[in-house]
Formats: structure tokens, sequence, C-alpha cells
């Protein structure tokens, strides 16, 4: 069994590879949903998961692990911990990523961002432009799952520990929205 498969088959056991009707944070639709706070909320697996993306992520040499709120704060934290070094994240404030709370990116720092789940890679593209405006080197990207059905180039090398093709829609072409069932918005991102 690959890893990619141990990893859907954790989320399946969790209950956390979900089917219905889903407005992602990307704006787009699709019947699969990947609730990695199921997972997450699991110390062992957290634990795990975080040493296991620190593996893929340490010939780059980071300095410190970035993530977005609200997915990637946990398994950011234990990507951290599993390196040794420092996590910070970045949360929306009026509609954008900043950093809060005292964190801050030092010039060259290298940066390694860490996500749960992407899907179109914005919010991971907006964390690294906001590493880079604060003068930081972003020397990698990592997630848990990848379900981008495309090419995903982030700029960065990116690795993922397991990946998965689940249907997403453009909310005109959705064919539950065309057979008239309403879209729930699972994710941390409400607005």
């Amino acid at each position: 069994m690959s890893y990619n498969e141990n990893i859907l088959d954790l989320f399946r056991r969790l209950g956390a590879l979900q089917e219905g009707h889903f407005l992602l944070s990307s704006g787009l639709h699709s019947s699969g949903y990947l609730q990695s706070a199921l997972v997450l909320q699991h110390s062992k697996e957290a634990e795990a998961l975080g040493v296991a993306i620190a593996e893929k992520v340490k010939d780059l040499s980071p300095q410190v692990v970035l993530s977005p709120a609200l997915g990637g704060i946990i398994i950011g934290h234990e990507v951290g911990r599993a390196l040794g070094i420092r996590t910070v994240f970045a949360e929306r404030q009026s509609g954008a990523l900043v950093l809060r709370r005292g964190f801050h990116l030092s010039v060259g720092e290298a940066v390694v961002v860490v996500e749960d789940v992407i899907t179109t890679g914005g919010s991971t593209r907006e964390t690294i432009e906001l590493a880079h405006a604060s003068g930081a080197n972003v020397v990698g990207a990592a997630a848990i799952i990848n379900r981008s059905s495309s090419d995903l180039n982030l700029g960065v090398p990116f690795s993922a520990l397991g990946t998965v093709s689940l249907p997403t829609y453009q909310p005109n072409v959705c064919p539950q929205c065309i057979a008239g069932t309403l879209a729930v918005k699972p994710g941390s991102r409400q607005s």
C-alpha cells in the first residue's frame, strides 16, 4: 500500500473524507471535502503527519514554518516541532492574510509554507507572497493532501503526503447546483 493510500485511509477512518455538496474556500464547488480538523484533533495522528512532512522538507533547511490560519495552524506547528524550528501563522484581517500577535519574519529567513489541504493553491500563494513582502526567503511549501486537479505551480518546491482527485466545479456548471441542492461551506474561511 502506498503512503498516499494510507493518508486517504486515515481520512476515511476518521470521517474526514466527506461526501455531499460543498462550497470550497476557493469558491469552487465539490462533491467531496477533506475535513483535516477531524484528523488533526488526534494528537498522535497530527504528530505523525507533521513528522512525515518534516522529512519531505528538511533538506530545504527551513528556519521557520509559516501557515495560513485556520487549517494550517495545527499541521504547521507539528512540522515545526518535528524540525525543531519556530512556527508562525498568518490570519485574515480585512480579507487579506497578515502576520499579527507579534509574529514576524526576518529578512532572508528561510521559510517553508505548510498547509493542510491544497485545492487551487490560492491561500498558499497568498502566504508565500506575504513571506516575500516581509523579505523572507520561501524555500518550499508542503501540505498533507494535494487535491488540485491541475499542475500546481507555486513558484517554490512543493510536496504533499497524499494526492486525491475530487471533482471541482464553477458554481454555474456544478451538477448539484443544477439539480437544486444547496452547497454547504465547511471550511474555516467564511468570508
